[in-house]
């Protein structure tokens, strides 16, 4: 009986042969299948920058790295982006909302954090098979892998981000759990730091005591204030974000509801 080969392996055949028949073929789901959840808490052996200037982007945008000058060129450090990263989607899951987003907002740089390895390697695939297959498209898109409860300052700095995107988290339902959910009054002032004044949390999950949890968690941080439902409604990412999220098309598979929950960055008070 012949041996069934393992995920990396049936990978490394599914490349092959697309890059000899189909040139930007799509990578199959089927080959980067990876349980649910990860525990943040764990030790994933990671790598992070040391700051953001230390974070070498060339890799994941190449179009958008900018001229070194003399003094660059001399340093040690990475060539910065032509423009900043603005929009994060935190647990990314499979890309849908990053592809997405990339066409509707295809002058804005947007990155994917991932904590699953093999989920990460398929979106990232996604995206380079996406760019062969449109000449100039999907260029503005990213995933990489990270634990966004732990590192998020390493990557981005103060007041970069223009939107945060949170889809569809685990829900962490035991209470002793709770620690653990992506949402919370640590958490929060994280966002706020690397949110500009006017920068918007985007959340939306299918379980209701968790969408009254984030609520709860917004509504009493002093850095945010929640978005009006008919405001929030008119919001073009809004309608992305309930659409083309693998989650998000899971529950209207099953005719289950989205509860959907904006918040705006305030203005620092003056010191």
């Amino acid at each position: 009986m012949t041996a069934i080969a393992p995920k990396r392996a049936q990978r490394e055949q599914f490349r092959a042969a697309r890059d000899t028949e189909n040139a930007g073929g799509l990578p199959r789901k089927r080959f980067y299948r990876q349980r649910a959840h990860a525990n943040p808490f764990s030790d994933h052996a990671l790598e992070y920058p040391a700051s953001p200037e230390d974070m070498d982007w060339a890799e994941y945008y190449p179009n958008y790295v900018a001229e070194s000058t003399a003094d660059e060129a001399s340093s040690s450090r990475p060539r910065p982006l032509k423009q900043h990263i603005e929009i994060v989607d935190i647990g990314c899951g499979y890309g849908g909302l990053l592809v997405a987003l990339s066409t509707v907002l295809p002058d804005k740089l947007m990155l994917g954090l991932e904590i699953r390895s093999q989920v990460t390697a398929y979106v990232q695939e996604r995206i380079y098979a996406l760019r062969k297959q449109l000449a100039g498209g999907y260029q503005n898109a990213a995933c990489i892998r990270a634990n966004s409860m732990k590192f998020l300052p390493n990557f981005f700095r103060a007041a970069q981000l223009s939107k945060i995107f949170i889809c569809f988290p685990d829900p962490h339902f035991k209470a002793r759990k709770h620690k653990a959910r992506i949402v919370s009054t640590t958490l929060n002032s994280e966002y706020a730091f690397v949110l500009r004044p006017g920068g918007i949390v985007y959340t939306i999950t299918d379980v209701e005591p968790l969408h009254l949890w984030m609520v709860e968690h917004f509504d009493a941080h002093p850095s945010f204030e929640r978005v009006a439902e008919d405001e929030a409604e008119s919001d073009p990412c809004v309608a992305v974000m309930r659409a083309e999220t693998e989650e998000g098309k899971k529950v209207a598979r099953n005719k289950g509801h989205k509860f959907v929950a904006l918040f705006r960055r305030r203005e620092d008070p003056p010191w």
